[in-house]
Formats: C-alpha cells, structure tokens, sequence
C-alpha cells in the first residue's frame, strides 16, 4: 500500500514539473518568439505561479503534497496554454480552467479559517459555517477576478488597444463562476486535507514544521 501510494506521489510530482517546463517554454514563445506584450503577460504571471510549491520549497524548507502542488501547476497551465488562442478554439477549456481555479482558492479560503481557528482558542467554526464561508470566499474571489477582467476591456477599449484578459459576455461570466462553485464545492466536501499542509505553513508564519 505504502509503494503504491509513494509510486502516486512520485507521478504527480512528474506530473507537475513537466507542466513547469511546458509553462517555461510557453512564456519563452510569448515573449522571445511572438513579441506580445499581452501574451507575455498571459504567460509570464502562470509561469512565475506554477513556481510557488519550488519557492515554499526553497524559502521555508516544506514540500507541498503532491496533489496541492500538480493542482497549482495545472491551474497556472490551464490559464497559460488556454491564452495561446484554446480559450477561443475549445469552449470548455475556459469552464474548466475555473472550476481548477475555484478549487484553489477555496483551499486557500480553508486554509485561512482553520488559521484563524488555531490561533483564536475561544473561535470554533461548526463544519456547516466553514463549508459556507469556504464556498462563498472563492464565489467572491471570482466575481473580484471577472470585475477586473472587465474594467481591462473598458480600459483597452478606451485607449484603443487590445485587452490583456478576454472578456466575452455575460453568459460566459456566469458559466466561469459556476464553475467556480463547482470547484470549490469539490474541495469543501472532499479535498480540504490537501490543503491542511498549507495552514500549517501560514499559522507557523512561514516555519520549517513539516
């Protein structure tokens, strides 16, 4: 049992760097190939966050699990390669690279609460709350994210250029943030261990626990 869970763990963990050295030769196209300024945008942001798990790595001594870290690889993959023209070619990329991002942040918002929980003794969050809160916060992040996709496309549209996040329509908003839900519902209900080794790297305050 133990192999086999090492030999998962050994997969993912490929898994993840040969996204990370996809991702390196995507922003090396964007910018050294195709010369955009948009797409290097596009391309350079998901590079340097698929580098998060090597930093924490690097910075506090703690290695990610596994699943967390293929998942913030592949959310910053889904986002880089869909820029290269999927997001517009292949109507689901988009929905799904939401419902990966929804996922996260609910993670995030997970790790947040039990944060506040552990260092608050006289704060107890029953699981119901915590589930709702969980949800909420990446149903708002999302709304943040679509608002500011938006004012771009004002501001490009204004200055006569070209936005440097797609916005299509409403339709299209509304399918984002239910995919949204959909992540984050996933990582409420099944997936809020994953993200428990990063709780505990934000209550020690970046320490070496591991």
């Amino acid at each position: 049992m133990t192999d086999s869970v090492d030999a998962l763990d050994r997969g993912l963990r490929l898994a993840a760097h040969a996204l990370q050295l996809l991702l390196a030769r995507v922003f090396v196209y964007a910018a050294l190939v195709a010369r955009s300024v948009g797409l290097s945008i596009n391309t350079g942001l998901p590079f340097l966050i698929d580098l998060v798990p090597l930093y924490v790595r690097w910075r506090h001594d703690y290695r990610l699990n596994a699943v967390l870290t293929l998942l913030i690889v592949g959310g910053a993959a889904f986002h880089s390669i869909g820029s290269l023209g999927l997001y517009r070619t292949i109507g689901w990329f988009d929905q799904v690279a939401h419902g990966v991002a929804g996922a996260l942040v609910a993670g995030l918002g997970y790790a947040l609460v039990r944060v506040v929980e552990t260092q608050h003794d006289d704060v107890k969050i029953p699981p119901k709350l915590r589930f709702a809160f969980i949800v909420v916060f990446a149903i708002a992040v999302g709304v943040a994210w679509e608002v500011v996709e938006f004012s771009l496309e004002l501001a490009a549209t204004a200055l006569g250029g070209e936005a440097l996040l797609a916005q299509y329509d409403l339709a299209d908003v509304v399918l984002d943030l239910q995919f949204d839900v959909v992540g984050a519902v996933v990582i409420a209900l099944w997936g809020t261990s994953y993200f428990d080794g990063l709780r505990r790297l934000i209550d020690t305050g970046g320490g070496s626990e591991r």
